[in-house]
């Protein structure tokens, strides 16, 4: 065999190899499941989001968290408890980068009730860091989803209630147009989330 020969040889079995390594991480890839802090939304077949497993979103971004009691609301608030919001890292990352909220994101809502009993007619109370409010009970969650193929004629963010004033569920059906979207389409400030309330997302 001349040296020639050799190595043509050589260089056709390196770029053979070369070659099969490409197939093989490429169906790898292709194949990957997103990684755990890559967190998107679960869903049944039926279409009801599971709700995240093992209080997962207290390791997310927390974002803000509005306050609106019973007290300041005629005794019947709507929501009467802080709004924990929370988004997942990887989210909030790439918002920060596009300033849009990308596919998949997660909105999560935890409901807070305010401390009893209140001390005071507007609800609030006295505490050795001074009068005011202080969290209790949690109360339920309301969770939005971006995916705008799922949620298209709800201007591409589904809701879902989770309860409110028991315990969660463990899974639950996205809200009609009526219940949510149509305020958060009305009075949201970015892409039906309330940013103008979360300094971290301004």
């Amino acid at each position: 065999m001349t040296k020639k020969t050799i190595l043509l040889t050589t260089a056709l079995i390196s770029c053979s190899a070369v070659g099969a390594l490409a197939i093989v991480l490429s169906h790898s890839f292709a194949n990957a499941q997103p990684p755990e802090d890559h967190y998107l939304p679960e869903f049944t077949s039926s279409g009801e989001m599971l709700l995240p497993k093992n209080n997962m979103w207290h390791t997310w971004i927390f974002v803000g968290a509005p306050l609106t009691p019973n007290a300041l609301n005629k005794g019947a608030a709507s929501f009467p408890e802080y709004h924990n919001v929370y988004m997942q890292p990887w989210a909030y990352a790439e918002y920060k980068k596009t300033h849009e909220f990308p596919e998949g994101t997660i909105m999560f809502k935890e409901l807070q009730l305010i401390l009893p009993p209140p001390q005071y007619k507007d609800g609030s109370r006295k505490e050795p860091s001074g009068r005011g409010y202080f969290p209790g009970a949690f109360n339920g969650a309301d969770v939005s989803v971006k995916d705008s193929k799922r949620f298209a004629a709800m201007g591409n963010w589904g809701y879902f209630d989770f309860n409110h004033h028991e315990p969660k569920a463990s899974m639950t059906a996205a809200e009609s147009k009526d219940m949510c979207a149509f305020c958060h389409i009305a009075g949201a400030k970015k892409d039906e989330v309330w940013t103008q309330f979360y300094q971290t997302l301004q």
